[in-house]
């Protein structure tokens, strides 16, 4: 995990504006479609769900507003408590409980809590530890429950390279190179991909795993002011939604998300 907590905090105006701009509303919007894909409707009745390092609440208050109960673990200090305030200001604190903790050393009582789903967004890539930190944020999950998994797909930087700052010698550098340094939250992080993190899945327990990319096309736009246009905007976001699991376009998506079902042992 990161060394310093307070990185995150002293990144939260950032955060916050990277979450409201194009890009990042279609990082949520797509997350949350393809969770759809996988968890009940109404009828089904509201799941228990854990967020690890899930921060200010970004994918929490999505699922709480649909029914579902969300326990939002991680140990910046300032992100849940933003992450309280968005619950509070959206009616859903009922539905959302923020814990303090690091994610890889869980509370009794949420390491073994049998939750329905499991969210790590964003987690792999600080972590040096792979294999160890799935297994733990496996172990709350009950069996027959969904896991999630999104990582910055590391097939993508070359190509982030190569499109943005125009510069084939780096993107050719980049080819070889499973490290980016994070400017927000002033860390480096380690890139991964699909093809190496679904066997890792599978190793524990896990099956029926679905590989889909997420800003497909957005990050490769260079008319970042362009997006901000509604219309547009809206136009960008059913193209990302229509290919976030067509093959062959999440090889290539600046981001994987990967979900999968733990395994009945019975």
């Amino acid at each position: 995990m990161p060394e310093n907590p307070e990185k995150f905090d002293t990144a939260m105006a950032g955060w916050t504006e990277w979450q409201e701009a194009p890009w990042g509303r279609i990082r949520y919007t797509v997350a949350e479609a393809n969770l759809l894909r996988h968890v009940g409707g109404p009828a089904e009745g509201p799941l228990r769900v854990l967020d690890l390092a899930g921060g200010d609440g970004g994918d929490a208050i999505r699922l709480a507003a649909r029914g579902h109960h969300v326990t939002v673990v991680d140990h910046a200090p300032a992100m849940l408590a933003a992450a309280g305030e968005r619950a509070a200001a959206g009616g859903l604190s009922e539905r959302v409980a923020c814990v303090r903790a690091d994610v890889t050393e869980l509370p009794a009582d949420l390491a073994a809590g049998e939750f329905d789903v499991v969210l790590c967004h964003n987690l792999v890539q600080y972590v040096d530890d792979v294999p160890a930190t799935l297994a733990g944020a496996l172990a709350p999950l009950r069996e027959g429950g969904l896991f999630s998994l999104m990582a910055i797909n590391r097939h993508s930087e070359a190509l982030n390279i190569a499109v943005r700052r125009t510069d084939p010698r780096a993107a050719l550098a980049a080819l070889g190179d499973d490290r980016l340094q994070s400017a927000l939250f002033d860390a480096e992080l380690t890139l991964h991909t699909a093809e190496e993190l679904i066997p890792t899945l599978e190793s524990l327990g896990c099956e029926d795993v679905h590989h889909y990319g997420i800003r497909t096309f957005c990050d490769y736009i260079t008319d970042d002011a362009r997006k901000y246009d509604p219309g547009y905007y809206a136009d960008l976001e059913r193209l990302e939604l229509a290919t976030t699991a067509l093959h062959p376009y999440p090889h290539t998506a600046r981001l994987l998300q990967l979900t999968a079902r733990k395994r009945l042992t019975g």
